[in-house]
């Protein structure tokens, strides 16, 4: 299983991904996402920072890097690191712990551009969520608001966010 780049034909199954993400985020915990601008995604494509697990020819997984995230991780930000974002499994394919290969995919991708860690963050209220991503090998830090900016998502105010890492030898 090969991750490879979302393509801007990809937009619309990727909106009815974050869709489907954001109503089982409704059933499971009092916080969700509260959706994203399509400009934002349209520009993680163009600059190949939005990525996808095809099973056939339909999508089971997506997720976006970032490799700089100031807002959330501010002084660490200076770190040679990968950050990772808005992972979403295609209802579909729920189960099959897609985590785990973008972690595989993830300490490759740090080696080939010379960075040591990769980050994910998490509302640091979902004790479920926090500890599953700690059991798949990423240390917990510190829980921490992000810093609040015109192009924040808007589920980021008012919120802590628990940090997490893997280093990368």
């Amino acid at each position: 299983m090969q991750p490879v780049n979302s393509t801007i034909d990809d937009i619309d199954a990727i909106y009815t991904l974050y869709d489907a993400a954001i109503a089982y985020q409704k059933t499971k915990f009092h916080r969700h996402w509260l959706g994203f601008d399509r400009a934002m995604t349209e520009n993680e494509i163009q600059e190949k920072r939005h990525w996808k697990i095809m099973v056939g020819d339909t999508i089971a997984c997506i997720w976006s890097i970032t490799y700089q995230d100031p807002f959330v991780w501010f002084e660490k930000d200076k770190d040679p690191s990968i950050y990772v974002h808005r992972i979403v499994t295609n209802p579909a394919f729920s189960g099959n712990n897609y985590v785990k290969d973008i972690i595989v995919w993830a300490k490759e991708h740090c080696k080939s551009l010379d960075r040591k860690y990769i980050r994910i963050d998490a509302y640091s209220d979902n004790e479920k969520l926090v500890n599953y991503y700690v059991k798949q090998g990423f240390t917990y830090l510190y829980s921490k608001a992000p810093e609040i900016t015109p192009d924040s998502p808007k589920h980021y105010i008012g919120i802590e966010l628990a940090l997490l890492e893997i280093v990368v030898e």
